[in-house]
C-alpha cells in the first residue's frame, strides 16, 4: 500500500493562541514494499509525519493519500478503522501498552477488536510469537512476568497480529543495549522482507538508517530537506553535520581519512568491510586518490 503526502501542512492547536506550525509543504511518496528511514533532529517534524501515516493526525492543509483513502486538509474524516488496521505503528517503549492477563490475550486483543474470530486470533498469536523470537509457552504467561526485551517483542507481535500492510517504527530500539538493538532491527528487516511490508523507520540512529533503509528522508524545520538512497544521503557528511545530524561511524572515519590524507575515495562506503577493501586498493595503487 502506498502513502502519498501532497503539500501537507499541520498546525498544532490551530486557531488558538497556542498555534504552532509543525510541518509545511511536505511532498512525499512512500512506495509499496520500500524500507524508508525518516531522520532529523528533535523538532524537525518526524513525529508529526508519523502520526499522519494512519490518520492519528489529519492535515491542516494539503492531503494525505493512504491506499484508496484520501485525507483532505481541513476536513475531519471519519471511519478510519480500516486505515489503522492496515498501518501499524510501533511506538517508543511499546511494552508500556501491554495490559492483559496473558501474552496470548494481549496479542489477540487488536485483531478480535476488528472482528477476527478468537480461533484465528490465537493462530496468529501462535505464529507471531515465534516470528518475534519467543518460545510458544510464553503465550500463557503474564506479560508482566517477562523481561523488558521480551515485553517489547510481545507488544510488537500485537501490532503484527493486525496484519498491517505498512509498519511504522518510532525509535523502536530506544532503551536497548547494542546487542538488543541489533536483534530487534534484524527482526524488523526480516519481517519486512518476508511479509513484503512497507516499513517506515523514524530514528536518530544513522547506523540503522544506513544499514536497513532503501530510501532516507531528511526532515529539517518542518520540511523535507532531502530524499535519497543511503549512499547519496551520506556522501556529503559536512551537510548533515551542518543540519545538526550525525553520520554513520564508518562514513565519519572515511571523511576524516580523506581530510588527513588529502585524498578522495570514489564513493561513500557504508560498511567497514567496503572501506577496508578500498584502502587496500589504494595501497596497491601506491597511496594515490581519485
Amino acid at each position: 500500500m502506498e502513502i502519498t503526502f501532497q503539500e501537507v501542512e499541520y498546525r498544532y492547536s490551530a486557531g488558538t493562541p497556542f498555534e504552532r506550525l509543525a510541518i509545511q509543504d511536505v511532498n512525499l511518496n512512500i512506495k509499496q514494499g520500500v524500507f524508508m528511514a525518516l531522520i532529523g533532529h528533535t523538532g524537525s517534524g518526524k513525529s508529526t509525519i508519523l502520526q499522519h501515516l494512519n490518520a492519528l493526525l489529519q492535515p491542516t492543509k494539503g492531503r494525505v493519500i493512504i491506499g484508496d483513502r484520501t485525507i483532505e486538509g481541513g476536513k475531519k474524516e471519519k471511519n478510519l478503522r480500516g486505515i489503522r488496521q492496515k498501518v501499524g505503528i510501533v511506538f517508543q517503549f511499546p511494552e508500556h501498552q501491554l495490559f492483559d492477563e496473558t501474552v496470548e490475550k494481549d496479542i489477540c486483543f487488536g485483531p478480535m477488536n476488528y472482528g477476527v474470530s478468537e480461533e484465528e486470533a490465537k493462530q496468529r498469536a501462535k505464529r507471531l510469537i515465534k516470528e518475534v523470537g519467543l518460545p510458544e509457552d510464553v503465550l500463557q504467561k503474564s506479560p508482566f512476568d517477562l523481561s523488558g526485551g521480551q515485553m517489547r517483542r510481545v507488544a510488537i507481535a500485537g501490532v503484527l497480529a493486525m496484519e498491517p500492510d505498512v509498519l511504522v517504527l518510532d525509535e523502536p530500539t530506544a532503551g536497548l543495549d547494542p546487542r538488543g538493538r541489533t536483534e530487534i532491527m534484524d527482526m524488523f528487516h526480516h519481517l519486512h522482507k518476508k511479509e513484503k511490508l512497507s516499513t517506515i523507520l523514524v530514528t536518530h540512529s544513522m547506523e540503522d538508517a544506513a544499514k536497513y533503509a532503501d530510501e532516507i528522508v531528511i526532515m529539517h524545520k518542518g520540511q523535507v530537506q532531502r530524499i535519497g538512497d543511503p549512499e547519496s544521503i551520506f556522501s556529503n557528511p559536512a551537510e548533515l553535520l551542518e543540519l545538526g545530524l550525525d553520520v554513520p561511524q564508518v562514513v565519519k572515519f572515511q571523511y576524516q581519512l580523506e581530510q588527513q590524507m588529502n585524498i578522495k575515495f570514489e564513493k561513500t562506503y557504508l560498511t567497514l568491510e567496503e572501506l577496508t577493501n578500498a584502502l587496500a586498493r589504494l595501497k596497491e595503487q601506491g597511496g594515490g586518490g581519485s
